[in-house]
């Protein structure tokens, strides 16, 4: 989704911007931020003001993307493969529950998966 990339490019544009300031604490800064923004979804839904609750959603997706950014430079975080792997694990889950498995079940393998895949890193 071309608008997905944008926006993913302005966080990175802003990270970079950022680096400059004292404002901003990293990843730190986004994570505490998303909490408030998710209330803010929260307090907008019963509202029923479509338009607003758009603008909070798109905070939240604001504020992951900048979390995103951060740990790429904080912890060497790759956006790419952060999508790439929600991309399989979901598409795992819902393949699954589609053919009759359990989602418990899915979620199983793919933990033993992650802890295979992190013991092979190690």
């Amino acid at each position: 989704m071309k608008e997905f990339d944008a926006l993913l490019a302005i966080a990175q544009r802003k990270a970079n911007f950022d680096q400059g300031g004292s404002w901003s604490n990293g990843s730190e800064t986004y994570l505490a931020e998303i909490k408030n923004e998710v209330d803010e979804v929260i307090e907008e839904i019963p509202k029923s003001r479509p338009c607003y609750l758009e603008d909070e959603l798109g905070d939240i997706l604001w504020d992951y993307l900048n979390i995103l950014t951060a740990l790429e430079k904080e912890v060497g975080v790759d956006t790419k493969a952060v999508l790439a792997r929600a991309c399989r694990k979901y598409e795992e889950r819902i393949s699954g529950i589609e053919s009759g498995q359990k989602w418990s079940d899915v979620k199983e393998k793919q933990k033993i998966a992650l802890a295979k895949e992190h013991s092979a890193n190690s």
